[in-house]
């Protein structure tokens, strides 16, 4: 962030356009920095130093997203090589829980965004579709973290998110439609009367953990 002068102005225009407060700005400021190693920007291998995300199943679809374009809000597709602080808020913004005064239209766009961001996670080649095969895959690898699930029960519950899926997405279509994937529409379908928050959220006070997505 700019000089001392000027840092509360940029605090305050970040706040307005993150959503974050100037404290939670300031304390990921620092763990910004704390990943960075006090450069300007922060590339993938920066990401090799949290100790959480070592072990998360899904570290590479986590990383894969900061640097995923879509998520920055940036009208190409694509990957970044490297991303600044109001990047790194953005991706963050994401995570943030939902504020009791929101209106039902805003918690309806909240939830979209959310929901956006992890449609992206599934999306791994950008081409605005899930196949039901990505998605097992992504169910299964979530799956595969818990130490309490063995293999083959992982697999049957990935087996009927698939299937349920199947029955959301395919069961809309006319029979001589050709099914192509799941579509961000499907996918809100599909999420609908789930409580994302239970998903999606970030612990701003561990310095050590940069965000859970389970």
């Amino acid at each position: 962030m700019g000089s001392s002068h000027s840092m509360s102005e940029e605090i305050q225009e970040l706040a307005e356009k993150t959503g974050f407060t100037s404290e939670q700005i300031e304390h990921l400021h620092r763990r910004f920095k704390q990943l960075s190693g006090d450069q300007p920007t922060i590339r993938k291998e920066h990401f090799d130093n949290i100790p959480d995300l070592e072990f998360n199943p899904i570290r590479s679809k986590i990383v894969h997203a900061f640097f995923d374009k879509r998520n920055l809000r940036q009208e190409s597709d694509g990957l970044a090589d490297e991303i600044n602080f109001e990047d790194f808020l953005t991706i963050m913004s994401y995570f943030r829980p939902i504020e009791m005064n929101m209106d039902e239209e805003r918690l309806d766009h909240f939830r979209k965004e959310k929901l956006k961001f992890l449609f992206h996670m599934y999306d791994s080649d950008h081409d605005g579709k899930i196949t039901l095969q990505e998605y097992r895959n992504v169910v299964e690898e979530l799956l595969s973290g818990n130490p309490h699930l063995e293999k083959e029960s992982a697999r049957s519950i990935a087996d009927g998110a698939m299937m349920e899926a199947a029955s959301i997405c395919v069961g809309q279509m006319e029979p001589d439609q050709v099914y192509e994937g799941i579509t961000f529409e499907d996918f809100l379908k599909m999420w609908q009367g789930i409580d994302i928050e239970t998903k999606m959220h970030v612990r701003f006070l561990n310095m050590e953990t940069i965000a859970q997505c389970h």
